[in-house]
């Protein structure tokens, strides 16, 4: 984890950090997390660090561990599930509601993540894109509530999706169905946008159970 650059929303930025150290790996299930050494490792106060654990722990992905401390929890593969689950419907409505209203501003955007995407490398970087264009996503269907819904579960999925993205063929095809939402909600095509991040979303949440389903029984 990189130290946080000064002015930066410091609780939000900590939070990030330690989101994306457990999505690659760089935080593991069991691991003890102390709130002394996180602070310099990131180069801020204690104080910021005390509020972004604490939200990680009421999120789940941290748990409690001896006197005021914290571990890693382990995923969850059934939490996962039923997050996907709802999703397959929000991200569906979102999709519908992107589709009829056709804003540019919202479809550069979209445009611009599925473009980094074909140059990306490694798994880290597409996971923050696979995040941002749910988001965009969201944004693009003038629903703010969307985003305020699914916002506290994208870091209990940032662990699922790590493990799937390591699957190249996984990740062309996760990638596939992103461009197929777009050319769907740029055509206008309600319906269609619907039913193809619906669709999506069931993938995605079928394929994280089966990678997580090996992974358990390889441990």
């Amino acid at each position: 984890m990189e130290p946080i650059e000064t002015g930066e929303t410091l609780i939000d930025k900590v939070y990030e950090r330690v989101v994306e150290a457990i999505a690659d790996g760089a935080l593991l299930p069991g691991m003890r997390i102390r709130q002394g050494e996180l602070a310099t490792r990131l180069g801020v106060s204690r104080q910021p660090v005390s509020h972004a654990l604490h939200l990680l722990h009421r999120q789940g992905l941290l748990r409690e561990s001896g006197r005021k401390g914290f571990e890693i929890a382990p995923v969850d593969p059934e939490r996962v599930a039923q997050i996907y689950d709802v999703r397959a419907a929000l991200d569906g409505l979102a999709a519908r509601r992107a589709a009829a209203r056709r804003d540019a501003a919202a479809l550069a955007e979209l445009d611009a993540i599925v473009a980094a995407a074909g140059a990306a490398a490694g798994a880290s970087a597409l996971l923050r894109l696979d995040l941002a264009f749910h988001r965009a996503l969201y944004r693009a269907s003038g629903n703010p509530v969307f985003e305020t819904m699914t916002g506290p579960h994208f870091p209990a999925l940032a662990r699922a999706i790590a493990a799937v993205l390591e699957t190249e063929d996984y990740r062309a095809r996760a990638w596939r169905e992103h461009a197929e939402i777009l050319a769907r909600v740029r055509a206008g095509d309600e319906a269609g946008a619907e039913a193809a991040a619906r669709d999506h979303a069931r993938n995605a949440g079928e394929t994280t159970a089966r990678r997580l389903a090996e992974l358990a029984r390889a441990a």
